[in-house]
């Protein structure tokens, strides 16, 4: 009977040891931007007002996080309606046959600096998944009367040429590289 209590205490030990946090995005207090460069000469910045997300900790921890995030595609705003529609068309992000694009992380490490971070995960875009890796900066937690609160900023460059976001660049003057930029905040579910 005591090497049933003992292992069932190693147990109940273990569980929580291993806990897992969950933390929901705050889109009121986040952001998803990009950038691309236009004719060689000026920048085209963008977002994207309607995505989710979660993140799973160990306490408040980002050691062994893991994040998830999904984002709709006809929420694409650059401030120029003809734009939007276009990179909605099929000409970029054809978003009447792909309406997501989604992030799944397989693994964060620590970075060199403090606070710094390396979130690494696929991304899916249309039809194609490819790796990409993140420079995430953590911001540090906050409570409030109501909730506790955790803060970041991830950023990456991707190819859209990976993701058959091929529209040529030559005759547009567009860019295939496209910066992305995220400032996140999390509630603690």
């Amino acid at each position: 009977m005591r090497n049933l209590f003992l292992f069932l205490a190693l147990m109940a030990i273990s569980f929580t040891g291993f806990a897992q946090t969950q933390w929901q995005v705050d889109p009121y207090h986040s952001s998803l931007n990009f950038q691309v460069q236009h004719l060689g000469i000026s920048m085209i910045n963008g977002k994207f007002t309607d995505f989710e997300g979660t993140m799973n900790t160990q306490s408040n921890s980002l050691a062994n996080a893991s994040f998830n995030f999904t984002v709709q595609i006809a929420s694409l705003n650059t401030n120029v309606d003809k734009r939007d529609e276009h990179l909605k068309s099929s000409d970029f992000f054809d978003a009447e046959k792909y309406p997501t694009m989604t992030f799944k992380s397989t693994k964060v490490t620590k970075g060199k600096k403090k606070d710094q971070y390396k979130l690494t995960g696929m991304l899916t875009i249309k039809d194609a998944t490819k790796e990409v890796t993140f420079d995430l900066v953590y911001g540090g937690t906050a409570s409030t009367d109501t909730e506790d609160k955790m803060g970041m900023k991830a950023k990456t460059s991707i190819n859209r040429f990976d993701f058959n976001i091929d529209y040529d660049p030559t005759a547009a003057g567009i860019a295939k590289e496209i910066d992305i930029v995220a400032h996140l905040q999390f509630a603690k579910q």
